[in-house]
């Protein structure tokens, strides 16, 4: 039992730890996971809305420092207790989103492991099974050092919490997993080659012979069968390949522009997922970005998701005159975690991305 403690109590405060830091390094994309779980097509607690941001760097910090303190084997009662309720709180949300498909995506190891909802839930069941292991066993968990000693490693964990913490949000992620990354290709990632995996489907056809119901089974095609076709259900038996990028696009009137603007050579795009949540603080740099991106002959244009009320009026209100496109608001949060950001691109692949703060960081004499 001993040593099945504490190969237990190794798992989980690695794997806490693990999972603290890979959201540490982009806490914005995880208070976009809040607002998933609060928003009013799952739990519908809208009050909880304005504070994902500090919510999500709370729940990162933790995990960090309960996965500290288990490995150093300090307050084992707090701790064990607390990873307790977390844990079973983790279990449920993941349970309710695979069997309600509700958030595809859990965000617990945010962009760096995707995992589909049942994975994430049998993730979380073993986590409890090693908890309870460790609770039951609590007797064999002790501290590595002595009390002076046992106060540095979560002393020093939780400033280098507060560091990142800072430092990604003044900026951008350290590490940045997603399909929009720098040197991606936008369109390529969107290609779904010709030899890739297909989805397979199965198709209840329900038809009326004679009087009676008789359910037809196919993958695909039209059964060739007497009788009055009534209805047919649809089940994804086998998922296909999915190019990374799904939903980017860049429109205006109704015209799909993104094949012509990713061919541009030289292009600033300016993305703005809610341009009426624009920092006040970004308009100066972003003004005088956009004059020296112009000055050297790069196309510049906004991107939002946005109404055009609302960017007529950002417009006027901060004397801006460029032309804004429409892109869906989650692929404008995947693509950069700031609002406004800016992107230099070449024909398609990203050379740059920069935060609102570090506009005058863009380089707009090269290539």
């Amino acid at each position: 039992m001993k040593y099945l403690v504490n190969i237990s109590r190794i798992l989980v405060g690695l794997l806490f730890i693990f999972s603290g830091l890979i959201k540490i390094n982009d806490p914005v994309g995880f208070s976009f996971k809040l607002e998933e779980y609060f928003g009013p097509t799952v739990f519908n607690i809208d009050f909880l809305l304005p504070y994902v941001l500090p919510l999500a760097i709370f729940i990162v910090v933790l995990e960090v420092l309960l996965g500290v303190f288990l490995l150093v084997g300090l307050k084992k009662e707090f701790t064990i207790y607390s990873l307790f309720a977390m844990i079973v709180f983790f279990t449920f949300l993941t349970w309710y989103s695979a069997y309600f498909n509700k958030v595809t995506d859990c965000g617990c190891f945010g962009d760096a492991i995707k995992l589909t909802p049942w994975e994430s839930f049998t993730k979380d069941v073993i986590l409890l099974v090693l908890i309870v292991i460790i609770m039951i066993g609590l007797k064999y968990i002790k501290p590595l050092f002595n009390n002076k000693l046992l106060y540095i490693f979560p002393s020093i964990s939780l400033i280098l919490c507060i560091l990142i913490v800072n430092q990604v949000l003044s900026h951008l992620p350290l590490i940045d997993f997603r399909p929009y990354k720098v040197g991606a290709n936008i369109i390529d990632n969107m290609v779904i080659p010709e030899d890739s995996k297909k989805a397979v489907f199965r198709y209840d056809w329900l038809f009326n012979i004679n009087g009676e119901k008789k359910v037809i089974s196919t993958s695909g095609n039209f059964p060739d069968s007497e009788g009055t076709f009534v209805s047919v259900d649809t089940e994804l038996i086998e998922e296909g390949y999915e190019p990374p990028i799904l939903d980017f696009s860049m429109e205006l009137g109704d015209i799909d522009y993104t094949d012509v603007l990713m061919k541009e050579q030289k292009l600033i795009i300016f993305v703005f997922y809610n341009i009426s949540k624009t920092n006040n603080d970004a308009i100066v740099g972003l003004k005088e970005t956009v004059e020296l991106a112009v000055i050297n002959d790069y196309k510049v244009i906004g991107l939002t998701a946005s109404g055009e009320i609302d960017v007529n009026s950002f417009e006027s209100e901060n004397d801006i005159d460029i032309d804004f496109y429409f892109c869906d608001e989650t692929a404008l949060k995947t693509i950069v975690r700031s609002n406004p950001a800016a992107i230099k691109l070449h024909e398609g692949t990203i050379i740059q991305k920069t935060h609102w703060n570090d506009f005058q960081a863009l380089n707009l004499t090269n290539l």
